[in-house]
């Protein structure tokens, strides 16, 4: 049986492709409760696209899993908007994240833990467990990088755990 979910992310971002209107249906608990997200699209095994929020922004996951899945298919600046012919070839996962927590480099693992990188008002984010990020200070670097924050800039991390659902 498909993971419901996956099934809402896949049936939110066909119905915004095709510019149709789309409602998540209900779900019982534990899904029926919100908490941070981020939804990865891959195609041919490459990405193709990924959003999310660190912390729930609606009121229910099933609104935040279809709202996060139409931004990676629809917003992520990467990459154009998917078409309604890629819809068919895309794998979609979901990464329920936990609340964010303060850390140290020295206690970051990056297979098990995703990591938070800020300095003002800059920050970067990273899910764990990606391939060629083998290192907290892979992760850090990258989290950099994306945030335009330089190298020797303090930050302060924070890390998170993630249920993969595919």
């Amino acid at each position: 049986m498909p993971d419901p979910l996956v099934t809402i992310a896949r049936e939110a971002l066909s119905a915004a492709v095709r510019g149709e209107p789309y409602a998540p249906p209900a779900l019982d608990a534990p899904l029926d409760r919100s908490r941070g997200v981020f939804v990865t699209l891959e195609k041919a095994g490459d990405l193709r696209g990924c959003i999310g929020h660190l912390a729930p922004t609606l009121p229910t996951l099933a609104e935040e899993v279809a709202t996060v899945a139409v931004l990676a298919g629809t917003r992520d600046s990467r990459f154009p908007p998917v078409s309604p012919e890629e819809l068919g070839s895309l794998q979609t996962s979901i990464s329920l994240l936990s609340v964010p927590e303060p850390t140290t480099e020295d206690a970051l693992d990056a297979r098990r833990y995703g990591v938070i990188v800020t300095s003002g008002h800059r920050r970067g984010v990273l899910l764990p467990d990606l391939e060629g990020v083998d290192t907290p200070a892979d992760q850090i670097r990258i989290c950099r990088r994306k945030a335009g924050i330089p190298p020797h800039a303090p930050v302060t991390l924070e890390r998170f755990t993630v249920e993969k659902r595919t």
